[in-house]
């Protein structure tokens, strides 16, 4: 009997199996291509399951799947097989929710595989061992490109940034006025009425006190830097990270030396910094001390099929590859409560939110 699962869900699987069936990756370059000079060998991948941790390794013909209620052998050629099939299902399907292809159904229940996702607590999909099958375990992130990604910085309440409203004090009719305001892009237009009126927003604060924490944990004025970029996307409709810091070093918002702006780089270095603390563990809601997470990388899944692979210990290419491939986004106002002015202790706010997500091309 078919069953459904999302694009993601299969995407994760597809890489997995694939892997499988390599016995290799290869590393990215920071433009999201192939470097065949780059080829790491997999020796084992661990996968959590219902019944546990699974730990799959590479053998010649074989794939020998060893956990605590199952020790068998499956042919290699088999996970190559299966993985072909849920790529071109993902690929021929226009839903985000994609059937099973016949023959996938049968191979999951030879291989008691039972989850489309792995069942991890550390935010990890699967752990890889390179080179050798006794060798530390490497934690990855699965993200596919055929399908809705899992946003590098996801947006929520955590997220918003303050701007205060000064210039002129706007009665509660003006207040609701801008706040009644619905269009397509009811957040800069209502920034554009509030201007129009007279109103003037400045950057104040971080509304989340652990997101502001760790900001500033990147560079003390760093949250100012977010936040005039996060102004700049929606007045200007500029989303890609490399561009909106590009403008950020003329705009200079932190009014550093043109020194450290130009030969240092530095606006460039801080947000590549940030990128990479995000896609190795930082969240805005949970505290942050500089410690990575158990995810040390990225297998980037590309529109033909392609496993790229991202990670730490080649940190120029990571952070490179992030810089290029990643945008701000634009979450639910209603959601996330943004877009709109409200009091807090005599003085009206409004707020941006900061969600940044990987490039889909």
């Amino acid at each position: 009997m078919a069953f459904e699962g999302t694009k993601k869900e299969w995407s994760e699987l597809y890489t997995f199996f694939r892997l499988l069936a390599d016995g290799y990756v290869c590393l990215g370059t920071p433009q999201g291509k192939r470097d065949d000079e780059k080829r790491w060998p997999i020796a084992m991948i661990q996968r959590e399951e219902h019944d546990g941790s699974r730990r799959y390794y590479i053998e010649n013909e074989e794939i020998h799947i060893v956990g605590e209620q199952i020790d068998k052998k499956l042919p290699r050629e088999d996970f190559l097989a299966v993985a072909e099939l849920i790529l071109t299902a993902i690929k021929s399907s226009s839903e985000e929710e994609v059937t099973s292809p016949d023959g996938v159904e049968e191979f999951l229940d030879e291989a008691s595989i039972f989850d489309l996702e792995a069942r991890t607590t550390d935010r990890t999909d699967f752990s890889v061992a390179f080179w050798h099958s006794d060798a530390p375990l490497t934690g990855f992130n699965v993200r596919s490109r055929l399908g809705k990604m899992n946003p590098l910085l996801d947006g929520g309440r955590s997220a918003n940034l303050k701007f205060e409203l000064s210039g002129v004090k706007f009665a509660t009719p003006t207040v609701s006025k801008v706040n009644a305001l619905e269009t397509q892009n009811e957040v800069v237009d209502r920034m554009m009425l509030i201007e129009q009126l007279g109103g003037i927003l400045k950057y104040t604060d971080v509304a989340d006190r652990v997101f502001r924490s760790n900001l500033l944990m990147i560079d003390l004025h760093f949250p100012r830097l977010l936040a005039e970029m996060l102004r700049t996307m929606q007045v200007d409709g500029i989303n890609r990270v490399n561009e909106l810091t590009e403008l950020m070093k003329t705009v200079n918002p932190l009014k550093i030396k043109e020194e450290l702006i130009v030969k240092h780089g530095f606006y460039e270095f801080k947000m590549k910094q940030f990128l990479l603390t995000l896609a190795l563990g930082m969240r805005p809601a949970k505290i942050y001390n500089g410690t990575d997470s158990a995810v040390e990388g990225f297998f980037i899944l590309d529109g033909s099929g392609e496993i790229l692979c991202y990670h730490k210990s080649e940190k120029k290419t990571f952070e490179d590859f992030l810089f290029l491939n990643s945008r701000f986004e634009k979450g639910s106002t209603e959601k996330d409560k943004y877009g709109f002015l409200e009091r807090e202790n005599g003085i009206y706010y409004f707020k941006l939110n900061a969600k940044i997500g990987l490039l889909k091309r």
